[in-house]
């Protein structure tokens, strides 16, 4: 059987890259850790450490162990926070696990609204590939995960979506640039630079199939799978970049950036996936219902 004690010690040297270190850490001697880390390589039969000069270094069983050690050991710290929480200060708490392919001026007055109830919401948000969030909404590891898309059909993921709206896109440039490129929309963006989502944003391939329906080839010059990477060499004049016209006023005003043109004929949407059908949690209650009476005010419940 695991003895977590000894984990605890293998995790603590491995993240402190030394015996040494771990002792301060621990207030131990470096006997009694070493000599645990010994046990609990004995009871799996596996060497976790290996030593390379003066130096300790994690062999390739150590390595598979961390991430296991990592996720146990911060729940752990997840866990003893809830419990230390005095009964009078206790807020429900809400668990946001964000696509990284959304602009986060959208996740932000997504979010906002929760922010406003009466019963106090305590928020964690946590940005990653949509399909490791799925795996986490799956074992409950979060609440709730907002996306560009909706629950993937091939993923053997019990989970409902629900679409918080949709809106067209809108094409941003810096004065200089934009006073080379801002005449005649779209026909503008033939040849010019331009800036566009990775290729797991769900607009990527709605952009570049409105460009070939309308014989537009711009010099793409960089992909971004962050959308505030993107919009960061937007502002810096390295080429024409998208958002959702949703926030345009938004971008123009954070970014000193000029709006070119707008077409809704490319569209973006945004959902929320949870594992309940008839959501019950007043943060995820006050996020869908506020998507739908503020930001996507066009669009039908």
């Amino acid at each position: 059987m695991l003895n977590y004690r000894q984990l605890h010690y293998f995790w603590v040297v491995a993240r402190t890259g030394s015996i040494v270190r771990a002792c301060e850490q621990l207030n131990l001697t470096p006997q009694t850790i070493s000599g645990q880390i010994s046990l609990l390589e004995q009871t799996f039969g596996v060497e976790l450490f290996r030593k390379v000069g003066r130096q300790l270094e994690l062999t390739e069983a150590g390595r598979q162990t961390l991430p296991y050690a990592e996720q146990m050991f911060q729940l752990g710290n997840e866990l003893e926070a809830m419990l230390r929480t005095q009964p009078n200060e206790q807020q429900r708490l809400l668990r946001v696990g964000v696509a990284d392919v959304l602009p986060k001026s959208i996740v932000y007055r997504l979010i906002a609204p929760t922010m406003e109830l009466d019963e106090p919401i305590r928020i964690t948000c946590r940005e990653d590939k949509l399909e490791r969030l799925l795996a986490d909404l799956a074992i409950q590891r979060l609440d709730l995960v907002i996306s560009d898309s909706p629950m993937p059909s091939h993923l053997d993921i019990k989970g409902y979506s629900q679409k918080l709206g949709e809106c067209g896109i809108s094409f941003f440039a810096t004065t200089a640039l934009a006073a080379r490129h801002a005449d005649d929309f779209p026909r503008c963006l033939h040849g010019a630079p331009l800036l566009i989502p990775g290729q797991e944003s769900m607009v990527r391939s709605r952009l570049l199939r409105w460009f070939a329906e309308q014989q537009l080839h711009p010099r793409i010059v960089g992909e971004f799978d962050d959308s505030a990477l993107m919009q960061a060499f937007g502002q810096s004049g390295s080429g024409i970049f998208i958002a959702p016209s949703v926030i345009a006023e938004e971008v123009c005003r954070q970014y000193g950036v000029e709006l070119i043109g707008q077409t809704e004929a490319v569209s973006e949407s945004f959902y929320a996936i949870s594992v309940e059908r008839k959501v019950k949690h007043p943060g995820i209650v006050a996020i869908t219902e506020g998507a739908r009476r503020e930001l996507f005010t066009t669009q039908e419940g």
